[in-house]
């Protein structure tokens, strides 16, 4: 659930895809944002935005409450340079280091440029944030929102790596359930970079049509003050950690990883 201002100041920092996103907010206020893109060369530049962030926001890192780092899904490489920086600072300037998913931080983003776009009122939208994980397939997870019911903010679906073709399969055959109990129509929010994906996602929206149910094709780049406005809750809820016990989430497994999943079922069936 997401209602009411967190109290507190912290920087935020995403580089999990090619956008580095970033901010600095203060009791729900944004003091300072970044939104650049470096082609997935965030390394150089990191620390500097991150140093210039607070500069514009006038904070200084003595009046952080925590870092905020979004933790993956995403590129290998991108998420390691956010969450290597975020646990840099962390131990250097001994603040607590919170993780939230990237994913969770672009769905975030999008519902509020959808509630600008078409009304709060518009009823319960189920959001979809997708990223690009090339051979068709995409990194995406699902939320819920619905004004009604107080603005909780849910998750429906645990971030994963599937092929866009199953993902609009799995989301049809939710729609479908979803109407035969005759709870009302979700609006559906697929958004994120959707350019190696449209033929896909226009699929969805056309069969979603055809029962009446409303789907915007939301092309959306992640903006830091949500990932930061998830990450000063979870503060609040005393998720932080050391920095120390942040680790990326990298989605995918490796291959001696799938091997030994694969063996664990093996024995156990």
């Amino acid at each position: 659930m997401m209602s009411g201002i967190a109290a507190g100041t912290v920087i935020a920092l995403d580089t999990s895809t090619a956008a580095m996103a970033g901010a600095v907010i203060e009791n729900g206020a944004v003091k300072g944002e970044t939104q650049a893109v470096a082609e997935r060369n965030h390394s150089v530049h990191v620390i500097s935005h991150m140093k210039s962030m607070l500069d514009q926001a006038g904070v200084g890192r003595e009046e952080l409450d925590g870092i905020v780092v979004g933790q993956g899904p995403g590129s290998y490489t991108g998420v390691r340079i956010a969450v290597t920086a975020a646990k840099t600072l962390g131990w250097a300037w001994d603040k607590p280091v919170v993780g939230i998913s990237s994913l969770e931080a672009l769905g975030y983003g999008a519902l509020h440029q959808c509630k600008a776009q078409f009304g709060a009122d518009a009823g319960e939208y189920w959001i979809m944030p997708v990223m690009d994980a090339r051979r068709g397939q995409v990194y995406t997870g699902g939320f819920r929102w619905n004004e009604q019911d107080g603005g909780n903010w849910t998750r429906w679906a645990d971030d994963g790596i599937l092929l866009m073709k199953e993902w609009v399969d799995a989301l049809l055959g939710k729609l479908d359930r979803r109407l035969s109990e005759e709870e009302g129509r979700p609006v559906l929010v697929v958004a994120g970079d959707l350019t190696q994906h449209e033929e896909e996602a226009e699929r969805l929206n056309v069969k979603a049509a055809e029962s009446g149910v409303r789907t915007h094709l939301l092309p959306y780049t992640m903006e830091g003050q949500y990932l930061a406005r998830l990450g000063l809750k979870a503060l609040n809820e005393g998720a932080g950690q050391s920095a120390h016990d942040i680790v990326p989430n990298y989605t995918q497994l490796t291959e001696a990883e799938v091997k030994l999943k694969a063996k664990q079922a093996g024995e156990q069936s």
